[in-house]
């Protein structure tokens, strides 16, 4: 039997991973999750479930109605991606990692079929993650999906609440070129007779998501008419429609059985990182020079989070900076200020985009820096450079963050 390592490695070797590779471990088809989750028995039809999709903030607002159902005292499934440090960290109950051993023996007893039908890596993951939440007889599982909503590989559940948190111009080159395209894709995860909660208005979207629900009998509620100020222990303004979006959520749950009080929303919103453990969104990992480093890597999420990097007090401010190589780098680096010194790095991952190309693309945008040939050397370049006043912030990707964080 292999070790826990080379049964990750087997894993993300084998088959095809959409973080490392693209659009080419995309699968246009559910064929593949039906048979898996029946060779496996169906688990997922042992739990119930609350389905979240969207472009940004659809991670922490799983977190968010993860850790209020846990200080509600239920045992809670929270299927999430992609990780940063560790593979186990996209399948949690109550906040703890699936254990090792349980992802070596489902690889290991399921090993023949996974081969024969070529599953793909995220099929094979939440196969997992059905099999593990069933088996721990969780009393409810939030599930994020992975990429788009009506062909991901989670999209097989019946869940008792679908939430679709917004949309924005992410992954164009598999859901759509247009704002109706991608929101049509995501309300894939609207199911009949299914109450939907939509995070965000917009004006190109929301008419989308009504004619869908209409379709499938499907009651929708829209949370940003809901006028509430909660706090949360995840740091950023943009965490604001976030927590709307999971106390409306609470509030449904509350009204379908669900024993949640308001202490138990408001204890869960301020622990959301004590409960879930969740990392990257906003996080600041040192203090001076004060570091700050972020998840958020499309247009939309980066408008968020650069707006709240303005509201920061600094001296000079240092940028360390990488992306994915089907990035729309015109869209994103006309957002970030031109009076930093960048660090311009290449994520540690197949898919990470060229840090020359980056440097080459940035000056177009009078942005001014050097070239690294890992994000760790940009980093410690960053920190050896940057004074006790000064700031700064690593982004343009998931897997950036997860470079630094590993150190």
């Amino acid at each position: 039997m292999l070790t826990y390592s080379k049964t990750v490695e087997w894993m993300f070797q084998q088959l095809p991973m959409y973080q490392r590779v693209g659009a080419d471990a995309f699968k246009k088809d559910l064929s593949n999750s039906v048979n898996l989750s029946e060779f496996l028995g169906n688990p997922h039809k042992n739990f119930k479930s609350v389905h979240v999709a969207g472009t940004n903030g659809k991670g922490s607002t799983s977190h968010m109605l993860a850790s209020i159902l846990q200080e509600a005292g239920y045992k809670v499934g929270l299927y999430t991606s992609p990780h940063l440090l560790d593979f186990r960290e996209r399948i949690k109950i109550n906040g703890k990692e699936i254990p090792e051993n349980e992802v070596i023996q489902f690889i290991a007893e399921n090993k023949a079929y996974l081969e024969a039908q070529k599953l793909s890596f995220f099929e094979m993951t939440v196969g997992l993650a059905f099999s593990y939440f069933s088996k721990e007889k969780v009393d409810m599982a939030v599930i994020e999906v992975g990429l788009g909503g009506r062909l991901d590989s989670t999209n097989i559940i019946k869940p008792i609440l679908s939430i679709i948190t917004n949309i924005g111009l992410d992954h164009t080159n598999m859901l759509g070129n247009t704002l109706a395209e991608i929101a049509s894709e995501k309300a894939g995860i609207i199911k009949p007779d299914t109450p939907v909660i939509i995070g965000e208005f917009q004006e190109e979207t929301y008419p989308v998501f009504q004619k869908i629900a209409e379709i499938n009998s499907a009651e929708i509620s829209l949370a940003s008419k809901t006028d509430i100020q909660l706090k949360t222990d995840l740091k950023g303004d943009y965490q604001k429609k976030n927590t709307r979006t999971a106390y409306v959520a609470a509030q449904f749950l509350q009204s379908n059985g669900f024993k949640i009080s308001s202490e138990s929303i408001k204890q869960g919103l301020r622990s959301v990182i004590a409960n879930t453990g969740l990392q990257g969104r906003w996080q600041q990992i040192n203090s001076n020079p004060k570091v700050i480093c972020d998840t958020a890597h499309n247009k939309e999420g980066l408008t968020y989070v650069l707006n709240q990097l303005k509201k920061e007090s600094y001296k000079e401010l240092h940028i360390v900076l990488g992306f994915v190589n089907d990035k729309k780098l015109e869209d994103v680096l006309a957002l970030f200020p031109k009076n930093a010194t960048y660090y311009f790095c290449k994520p540690n991952i197949p898919r990470g985009l060229d840090e020359r190309i980056l440097f080459q693309e940035a000056s177009n945008f009078n942005l001014k820096g050097n070239v690294y040939s890992s994000v760790k050397k940009a980093y410690q370049v960053a920190l050896s450079q940057a004074n006790d006043t000064d700031l700064i912030f690593i982004g343009g990707s998931t897997f950036v963050v997860a470079d630094v964080l590993a150190l």
